[in-house]
Order: C-alpha cells, then sequence, then structure tokens
C-alpha cells in the first residue's frame, strides 16, 4: 500500500465509523437526545436506558454494520491491508466523532462490525464470551472487556500478523475508553444489563 492508499482507507473507514446511530434514531424517533440520558453516551447499552430495546437493537446493529461496511469496501478497493486500515479509522471514527466535538461512543460495537469483515469465526468466538460474561454476570462492560481481551489471542493463531496486532491497538483503545467502568467494576458500583436509567451511569 502506497501511503494515500492508507490516507483515504483510514478517511473512509473514519467517515463511516463516525456516523452517530444512537444519536440519530432517539432523535428521529422522538426520544430525545441520548447525550442527555444516563451516561450521555451514544451507544447501545445507553440508548437502552431510554427503555426503547428496538432503538438499542437498532444503534447496535448501526454500528457494527458500519465498521463491517467500512472493512469490506476497502478490502474490495485495495486489499486487506486497506481493511485493516479501515478497521482502524471506523473504530477511531466512533469513538472521536468530529461531528459531535470527538465525543462518542466507546467502541465496542464497532469493534465487533469490523472484527465480523475480518474474521466471522473470531467475531462468532466474541459473541459468545461476551454472552457467557453477560449471562454470569449481568454487566455489559465486563463482557465487552473479557470478550476484546481475548480477540488478539484467538486472532494470532486464525489469522495471525498484521490483523491481530490491529486488534491488540483496538483492544488497548477500548478498554481505555471503559477506564472508569473498570473502576466501577473494582468498587461493586458498575451498572448491570436492565437496570433503571437512573442507576450508575457507564461512563
Amino acid at each position: 500500500m502506497d501511503t494515500s492508499q492508507i490516507i483515504i482507507a483510514f478517511v473512509v473507514g473514519y467517515a463511516l465509523g463516525s456516523v452517530p446511530f444512537g444519536l440519530l434514531l432517539t432523535k428521529f424517533t422522538g426520544a430525545g437526545d441520548i447525550r442527555s440520558i444516563g451516561s450521555g453516551n451514544i451507544g447501545a447499552t445507553n440508548v437502552l436506558r431510554t427503555g426503547r430495546k428496538g432503538l438499542a437493537a437498532g444503534t447496535l446493529l448501526g454500528d457494527m454494520l458500519k465498521g463491517t461496511v467500512a472493512v469490506l469496501l476497502m478490502r474490495w478497493w485495495a486489499g486487506s491491508d486497506a481493511g485493516l486500515i479501515a478497521a482502524l479509522g471506523a473504530v477511531v471514527g466512533h469513538i472521536f466523532p468530529v461531528w459531535l466535538k470527538f465525543k462518542g461512543g466507546k467502541g465496542v460495537a464497532t469493534y465487533i462490525g469490523v472484527l465480523l469483515a475480518v474474521s466471522w469465526i473470531a467475531a462468532l468466538i466474541f459473541g459468545v464470551v461476551w454472552g457467557v460474561v453477560a449471562w454470569l454476570t449481568r454487566y455489559s462492560s465486563l463482557s465487552g472487556l473479557a470478550a476484546s481481551g481475548l480477540t488478539p489471542v484467538v486472532l494470532a493463531f486464525m489469522v495471525g500478523g498484521n490483523a491481530a496486532l490491529l486488534f491488540a491497538a483496538l483492544t488497548a483503545l477500548v478498554w481505555y475508553m471503559h477506564r472508569a467502568n473498570i473502576q466501577r467494576l473494582l468498587a461493586g458500583t458498575e451498572s448491570k444489563i436492565g437496570q433503571s436509567k437512573t442507576a450508575a451511569p457507564e461512563a
């Protein structure tokens, strides 16, 4: 890949990743500005605090698929490395969208979406780990942390090379964005799945 391809792949990934589905869906359906609810986060977990499960599901799907589309589009255009660069751009775009003054979501849904495009089996393993941890603990944040922490190891065995390194970096970014959640998990004050939107916020 030359420099121009790297820049284009990242910019396209960023542009797609920065589309704030949680904010758009809640506003268009009359649920208000999601940034004024719960943690103020634009992701699906906070959208669920509106009590609108359909909106939360739509947000999750949109935030995932924008990452998937970014990777597949850039892979088709310039190969697998371009797809990985787009994956990085998509997750960064979701977390730091220029349209929202760089205050976006925490990246887990878009992380899953780009992972799906890189390796659907690794994405399936992510989903299983997330589901088991969520079922056992009822903590969405812990589920995402556990599943993302395992992902680079899974990719190292299944895909190897650049993909594993990229997801190690993405995992570090996702964990950084969940630093407040980690503190609350350690303190036992983290809100659980299905808890009232007036409960302790996720961020």
